[in-house]
């Protein structure tokens, strides 16, 4: 089982975020936004952060670091790592599968990642088999686009997605961003897309609208 650090916004939690980081990142990253959220009136939430193994990053030549997969050429989609995102998607998968036997019902928990975190939780969200409560998608893409819509389950095919970029990333060009959202509007996915000011990062408006996608997604 991956390494988590948990947070729960309330007692007895009845929903679950499961936030996955990006390259070089940790678990730690994503926990100190939690209380910029703003999730009043949201049932208690258990945030799950874990850590990526660290693994050697062919684009970084070969340097050790946290990866949920490797990444071979530099613009995302040449060579891309199938094996090393399927033995991810598999560790994830223990972790939403454990949330459920603790009692989380599926579709109360959520799939958030940011840049190569957000890759994943594209990933598994189409494919899992039972109904998630959404995929919040920041700052990356869907990887091994062109085997989705052949393995995705009815069970996620109206997912609720919120997508969002800086319109000036240097790391993942909005251009590609915009590509992966195109593909999952072709293939019948409800996306929401959003655009921000910024670069690789996450900014105070975005939280603003996680905040409120959140509450959409988990107050029935």
């Amino acid at each position: 089982m991956l390494p988590c650090i948990e947070l729960e916004t309330n007692p007895n939690p009845t929903a679950a975020v499961i936030w996955l980081h990006g390259l070089g990142a940790d678990g730690n990253d994503f926990v100190p936004i939690i209380p910029e959220l703003n999730l009043t009136g949201c049932p208690g939430i258990r945030f799950i952060f874990p850590s990526a193994p660290s693994m050697p990053v062919t684009v970084n030549g070969g340097y050790v670091m946290p990866a949920w997969y490797d990444i071979i050429g530099r613009n995302l989609m040449d060579q891309e790592d199938v094996l090393g995102i399927q033995k991810s998607a598999a560790s994830i998968v223990e972790l939403i599968n454990k949330e459920a036997n603790r009692g989380i019902a599926y579709d109360k928990i959520v799939l958030a990642g940011f840049s190569q975190g957000c890759a994943m939780a594209l990933h598994i969200g189409l494919r899992f088999p039972h109904q998630l409560a959404g995929i919040i998608a920041l700052s990356g893409y869907l990887p091994l686009a062109m085997m989705a819509n052949t393995e995705k389950y009815s069970a996620n095919a109206k997912i609720p997605i919120f997508m969002a970029h800086g319109t000036s990333d240097p790391v993942v060009t909005i251009d590609r961003a915009q590509a992966s959202y195109a593909l999952l509007e072709k293939m019948g996915h409800p996306v929401e897309w959003n655009e921000y000011p910024m670069e690789h990062s996450v900014n105070h408006e975005e939280l603003v609208d996680i905040s409120r996608f959140l509450k959409e997604v988990l107050i029935a």
